[in-house]
């Protein structure tokens, strides 16, 4: 009987009354059993067993002659049910030519790059993680901030934020409204005289409509 190229993850389910086996993907796991195929040695041997108990004699010796002829013709059945639960269960696996591995084609085949999916994942399933991965991180980092550090938002790194007090040129520790050594306002709103628009400290003309300040 010739052999088979095959899954290198298989788990033998045969017993004296018959042959199953499971076949696993080797990425994740997920296998295939194959259905029950009797053994009609083994049928044969229980047969001879039970009238050996019964009535010894003869039949003890036709038990023990049995045993041997059983042997090895389980062995060559057993061979051949192994060759065609194989035969039976590889339709629904395919081997990647990149690494080799026995993958399951319902859960670990990327059909469209013609590799499992461990050497060419799903592009959206790796985008989805990824967000879910950025989330998770962002959560961590914030749990982490400071109740002062947390007011930062993305329009606060975008504002300019001062080091300095403008007034007493006291350091400052915090994103703060007010100067906490002498009081002085840190953040004066200023608007065009013209259009309205807000304007930084410090600015000669309108960024929005060009009107001197």
């Amino acid at each position: 009987m010739p052999m088979i190229k095959f899954v290198r993850n298989h788990s033998d389910q045969s017993t004296e009354r018959g042959f199953q086996f499971e076949f696993f993907c080797d990425r994740c796991g997920s296998g295939f059993r194959s259905p029950f195929k009797a053994s009609a040695t083994g049928m044969a041997k229980e047969a001879l067993d039970a009238a050996s108990g019964l009535l010894g004699g003869i039949f003890g010796r036709a038990a023990d002659l049995g045993d041997r002829v059983h042997s090895a013709a389980w062995e060559r059945a057993h061979d051949q049910a192994f060759n065609e639960a194989a035969q039976e269960a590889m339709p629904h696996f395919k081997q990647c030519p990149r690494c080799s591995s026995w993958v399951c084609i319902d859960s670990c085949w990327n059909t469209k790059r013609g590799l499992c999916k461990e050497c060419a994942p799903d592009l959206g399933v790796e985008m989805s993680a990824a967000q879910a991965s950025r989330s998770v991180e962002e959560v961590w980092a914030h749990a982490r901030m400071s109740e002062e550090d947390k007011k930062l938002s993305e329009g606060n790194w975008r504002e300019t934020i001062r080091a300095s007090c403008p007034e007493c040129g006291k350091p400052l520790a915090t994103n703060a409204k007010f100067c906490p050594e002498c009081g002085a306002a840190l953040k004066k709103a200023a608007h065009c005289t013209e259009c309205g628009a807000k304007l930084e400290p410090g600015t000669k003309f309108c960024p929005e409509c060009g009107a001197k300040q």
